[in-house]
């Protein structure tokens, strides 16, 4: 099953790297970041033909991290990202005009997996936990997650790179990190290969933005009907996620590469019900992370959460009746 999870990154990075024939429509660059579960809204516009519905001809494009992902968005080399608040935060501060329009997940709702032998939070101390990279949303999450928790991430614990949510679960079943932050369905084949879920940080309730949709002010003055095309798609990928269940895990299924009833139900519940109707980013995504950044960056501490969201989009959605019509209201 870990092999099986594995190569699905590189199958579905090469299926979605080849864009939808289409006549007439808008080509757009779109990438996604981090092999996870989270980005199912965008899998549903593309497989379901919603994009192609809205006017965009998609290059839907892969990239293992947030951060390699936000590069090519600055370079020019990508006109809309889904990824984290972390990948709007540092950029901005930095000087860089993106801006998050669309909230996809609005808080945090991965697990802390670890080794069978730790029992709680405390026995995270003077022990070494596996993310992603430095500076991506898995490393921000469970740093937060472990300070809720009374462990300290710098003094207590020794955080480490370790790739995407399978290649994390390699190394913790190779003894080289004793944690993890994981999404399911990694969650569930942690369970079976006998490591514990020890936290659901989604019970901590930490506001964040999790995934959203993200691109340049640039690119909204230049290619503003594309965008807010695209927001339309994923709006109403959203509404299909929420209300087609069976469709929805025929999706997670094929792109995840799994088969498994519980862990595939477990999946759709995890995300559908964080999924938000109104997608609006709201700030208080985005002041979870400069607070926590305050301390050490004074750009951070005098930051607007406000400047790092473009509300307009779903609020043009929201006033149309674009968004009631889908859910009948």
């Amino acid at each position: 099953m870990l092999r099986a999870l594995l190569a699905a990154a590189l199958t579905v990075a090469f299926f979605l790297s080849h864009p939808i024939a289409a006549t007439a429509q808008e080509r757009a660059r779109i990438g996604w970041a981090g092999f996870s579960a989270s980005h199912v809204p965008l899998w549903v516009a593309y497989e379901r033909g919603l994009l192609k519905k809205h006017g965009i001809a998609p290059e839907v494009i892969f990239f293992g991290a947030g951060p390699t992902a936000l590069q090519a968005l600055v370079a020019g080399d990508l006109d809309i990202l889904l990824t984290s608040a972390p990948n709007v935060v540092n950029p901005r501060l930095a000087g860089v005009d993106v801006v998050m329009i669309l909230a996809v997940i609005p808080t945090f709702i991965d697990h802390i997996v670890t080794a069978a032998t730790i029992q709680s939070p405390e026995q995270l101390k003077g022990k070494i936990g596996g993310v992603n990279r430095q500076g991506s949303v898995s490393e921000m999450g469970l740093r937060l997650a472990l300070r809720r928790l009374g462990v300290d991430p710098e003094k207590d614990t020794k955080i480490v790179s370790s790739g995407g949510n399978p290649e994390r679960l390699a190394a913790l079943s190779k003894g080289i990190v004793q944690f993890v932050i994981l999404s399911e369905p990694f969650v569930r084949e942690a369970e079976k290969m006998g490591f514990r879920d020890l936290v659901d940080i989604s019970t901590l309730r930490i506001p964040l933005l999790w995934n959203g949709v993200v691109t340049r002010e640039s690119i909204i003055k230049a290619k503003r009907p594309m965008v807010a095309r695209f927001a339309r798609a994923i709006t109403e990928a959203i509404h299909y996620v929420k209300t087609d269940k069976e469709g929805t895990k025929a999706i997670l299924s094929k792109n995840l590469k799994i088969t498994d009833p519980e862990g595939l139900e477990r999946t759709y519940k995890n995300y559908s019900v964080v999924l938000l109707e109104l997608p609006y980013p709201e700030p208080a995504g985005i002041k979870t992370l400069l607070d926590d950044m305050a301390p050490r960056n004074p750009k951070a501490a005098a930051a607007d959460s406000k400047s790092f969201v473009d509300t307009s989009f779903v609020q043009e959605l929201d006033k149309e009746g674009f968004i009631k019509q889908l859910y009948k209201r």
